[in-house]
């Protein structure tokens, strides 16, 4: 995991900055930003970055997810195909629960 996820917005605030992003907006963009940095109590700039951010890692994370579960569910249907037999254990959990359920 990237020490920045676990980062709050306040410590992410602390940090030296020395990277700068330019973007260009249309005024409906850039107004409704300053509305929504406004209500929010922050900053244009703050409101932006961290919006960017946290979009930015939510993006990544599902890609993530959606490429583990592409190769979980290969597992999982190699493992429907070819079960293995049930071993000792599996055979006494099993009179087990038999015994208790019925």
């Amino acid at each position: 995991m990237d020490e920045t996820e676990d980062l709050d917005v306040a410590t992410r605030r602390r940090r030296h900055k020395d990277e700068r992003v330019y973007v260009r907006v249309s005024e409906d963009v850039k107004r409704t930003l300053e509305r929504a940095a406004e209500v929010t109590g922050r900053s244009l700039s703050d409101f932006v970055v961290n919006s960017a951010f946290d979009a930015a890692r939510k993006a990544i994370e599902d890609a993530e997810r959606m490429h583990l579960a592409a190769g979980d569910r290969a597992v999982f249907l190699a493992a429907l195909s070819a079960p293995p037999a049930p071993d000792d254990a599996l055979k006494a959990a099993a009179a087990r629960h038999k015994k208790l359920i019925g």
